[in-house]
């Protein structure tokens, strides 16, 4: 058997043309500052070829309808193994994808009630939200009704010809006002406060039908409907293209609500009606994971052992990646990427397969570090049935686990993508990289803690599993807001203080509302600035550097991107043939800035901008990134691509010069190498000596250990969490035995 996976010249994105042997049947981490080429070694060179290879495997009908995988540039990879990726993206699906069809435990928990429950209803698709035989009949099996108020579009001081109807496309001589207009019921100076009732049920509620005496403008083939027939079906039934193009309107009028008719349990009462143990499938998958297993645990069936221990099997292993605080009913799109990645993780946990290459990106984030610790006996267990790993990871914890470690660096961008360090985690510590001095240094908490005169009170926090917290956060210090995965802090610090403190500025890791077109130069507000460079350097229009403007591409109007629409599969995305993925006609390549053409611009990174513009405007806006460590991103990478983390810091550049706020930030760790969390520290400290009170929710040790003042919530996860285990010091904290955190951070100085 092939012991090791062979790469020759790889030149992925900034790789430079790199060969190294990679060996298999053991954990091999990938590290390296953000953009240093990891990623593009590991995920768009190895995992993209591995992907590639397989699908060639496949027949023309299948091949056309799996993603495309283009070739890595690369010379040659040899002794591949079938991969397997667990990346952070979140697991796609819409309010009908939950935990539990997503691990296909709600399956087996079908199975289990069309057999066992009682009274008997039928067999297990009557179980089903997405069956017919199953789904809620008034929810259609979501769970929520919409309801519309179509009086708030309605201006009855007005008539018709007046703009009666406050909507788009419904304004006099737009062509959906036509369709009442000219159908010959109404008058069209009348106005609607002085309809008949039998006018009000024609122009709300009329069902499709062909107008008896329509005007002559009327199209022949044309059908009239009332509004709120219309509104039923086009906005509340129909495309989401359409509901999304009128949002911001339809959100008026619009009220989603727990179903009125089975309560949010999105299945038939005559289903409900059918129980175990006196409860009903809705109320278990209603139960976290790990009263869940208890239930099932108290089911006496001999005859049915065999369906109970599956059940119980993937509960456990919902259990040992740290999602024990999850119910099944919980919809798969409210998930994090770590909640995500790990949901795909218990997937894999049971099968039998073996000489896989598993490939997992950063399967720390969002854990504690008393989480991950079950995460790396799974690692440890599927390397030892026979599988190769392969982690992208930042996490000291899980570099420490690596029978071979690969650093790439030593920096990022154009001054990364070599290999630096390759060996054992022992030696890791003498290599002069930026990871290894990491490693080499000894850690400390913070000796002088800042002292706070005055603080912010959070009065009886109760929500979700929070029991009766009341707490004081002290101001204009950093507070680190602690506790595993599922234990109540982003209640008590996203949720309550929030409510209690509504002028508090939440900076999370939620999608920058913006269009797709939106990229860094934009969200920067630099991108008139550098496009007024290139036309008074040409003597030309400034709309021809904006490919949402004359520059556009024709062909893909600016996307860069052609999207191909498949009915039972992801769309698929391929870089626009006749651009080339820049987004611009060809033409406007000729024009130079500084000997650079505007695809050549748009492609710097910060750290490269920063030394190629010596404007002060860019270069403060520049640097501010490089010091969040943000230097890797390109100027023209779409928003829509970035991580959560990395929005997370892009969205905090917007604050760093505000001062006298309240700024909460959930897990700005995420992603960061370690040498940049230290980065990331200044920063926080920065905005604290401006006169803000800063408070993050974080997991990451470092960061805890430069804390003014740490809060401990648990000591568990869900209904085992909620409790204020620790307010104060961080060196009193280490004295706590009940803290897991205390437990950890102790642990993790005395042993740097």
């Amino acid at each position: 058997m092939k012991k090791a996976i062979h790469i020759f010249g790889a030149r992925q994105n900034n790789l430079k043309n790199i060969s190294l042997d990679i060996p298999k049947h053991q954990i091999v981490v990938f590290t390296g500052v953000s953009g240093s080429g990891k990623s593009s070694l590991v995920f768009e060179t190895i995992g993209a070829e591995a992907q590639r290879q397989i699908n060639e495997t496949q027949d023309s009908f299948t091949r056309n309808r799996l993603k495309h995988m283009g070739h890595a540039d690369v010379d040659k990879i040899e002794n591949l193994n079938v991969p397997l990726i667990i990346d952070q993206k979140p697991l796609s699906g819409s309010i009908r994808s939950t935990v539990g069809t997503a691990t296909d435990i709600y399956a087996s928990l079908r199975l289990l009630f069309s057999r066992l429950g009682e009274p008997f209803v039928g067999y297990s698709q009557v179980f089903s939200f997405n069956h017919p035989d199953g789904m809620c009949p008034q929810c259609d099996g979501t769970g929520f009704e919409n309801t519309l108020d179509i009086y708030k579009i309605l201006d009855q001081e007005k008539s018709l010809n007046e703009n009666a109807i406050l909507f788009p496309t419904y304004q006099p001589e737009a062509w959906r006002w036509q369709r009442y207009a000219h159908s010959g019921y109404f008058d069209l100076n009348k106005k609607l406060k002085d309809y008949t009732q039998e006018e009000w049920d024609l122009l709300l509620y009329a069902p499709q039908h062909k107008p008896k005496h329509p005007t002559k403008e009327w199209k022949k083939t044309a059908l009239y409907e009332g509004l709120v027939t219309r509104f039923e079906r086009n906005f509340m039934k129909g495309q989401a293209q359409e509901k999304n193009r009128y949002k911001a309107r339809l959100d008026k009028i619009i009220e989603t609500k727990v179903c009125s008719l089975c309560h949010g349990q999105r299945i038939k009462l005559h289903s409900l009606e059918c129980k175990i143990n006196h409860k009903n499938i809705a109320e278990c998958s209603a139960l976290p994971v790990k009263e869940l297993i208890q239930f099932i645990d108290n089911i006496d069936a001999p005859k049915y052992e065999v369906l109970l221990n599956e059940i119980k099997q993937k509960l456990h292993y919902l259990m040992l990646v740290g999602l024990s605080y999850l119910s099944l009913d919980r919809v798969t799109t409210t998930l994090s990427g770590g909640e995500s990645q790990r949901i795909k993780m218990v997937k894999h946990l049971g099968n039998s397969l073996v000489d896989l290459m598993y490939i997992f990106d950063e399967p720390s984030v969002g854990l504690h570090p008393h989480d991950l610790e079950n995460i790396i006996q799974i690692i440890k267990q599927l390397r030892d049935k026979g599988n190769s790993i392969l982690l992208v990871e930042h996490d000291p914890d899980l570099i420490k686990i690596a029978d071979h470690v690969i650093d790439v660096g030593p920096q990022s961008g154009i001054y990364g993508g070599e290999i630096v360090y390759e060996g054992d985690f022992k030696a890791l510590k003498n290599a002069n990289t930026l990871t290894g001095q990491f490693f080499a240094e000894k850690k400390f908490i913070k000796t002088h803690p800042r002292p706070s005169k005055d603080v912010i009170s959070i009065h009886h926090a109760n929500a979700f599993n929070l029991k009766d917290i009341s707490v004081d956060i002290p101001k204009n210090v950093l507070t680190v807001v602690t506790g595993v995965a599922g234990s109540g802090k982003s209640t008590l610090i996203g949720k309550v203080l929030l409510e209690q403190y509504p002028e508090a500025k939440f900076i999370n890791q939620s999608a920058i509302m913006a269009s797709v077109r939106s990229n860094l130069l934009t969200y920067l507000d630099l991108s008139d600035y550098i496009r007024n460079q290139f036309a008074q350097a040409n003597d030309v229009s400034i709309k021809l550097f904006s490919y949402n403007s004359e520059g556009a591409c024709p062909h893909c109007k600016g996307l860069g991107i052609e999207k191909i629409e498949l009915a039972f599969l992801d769309d698929i995305e391929i870089i626009c043939e006749v651009c080339n993925g820049t987004g611009y006609k060809p033409e406007v390549l000729q024009y130079k800035y500084k000997n650079k053409d505007i695809t050549e611009i748009m492609k710097l990174t910060v750290k490269e901008a920063a030394h190629f513009f010596d404007e002060a405007k860019i270069q403060e806006k520049l640097y501010l990134l490089i010091e969040l460590g943000l230097d890797y991103l390109s100027l023209g990478q779409r928003l829509n691509t970035l991580s959560g983390g990395e929005r997370q810091r892009l969205k905090l550049t917007k604050e760093l010069k505000q001062n006298g706020h309240i700024i909460v930030l959930d897990e700005p760790s995420t992603g960061l190498h370690p040498s940049d969390t230290f980065k990331l520290i200044e920063l926080l400290s920065y905005m604290v000596d401006q006169g803000n009170t800063v408070i993050t929710i974080e997991h990451n040790l470092d960061i805890m250990t430069q804390a003014d003042w740490i809060i401990d919530i648990g000591p568990f996860a869900g209904r085992d969490g909620g409790q204020l285990i620790f307010s104060g010091y961080v060196k009193d904290l280490l004295k706590v035995e009940k803290s897991l955190t205390g437990q950890y951070l102790t642990q993790y100085l005395q042993n740097s």
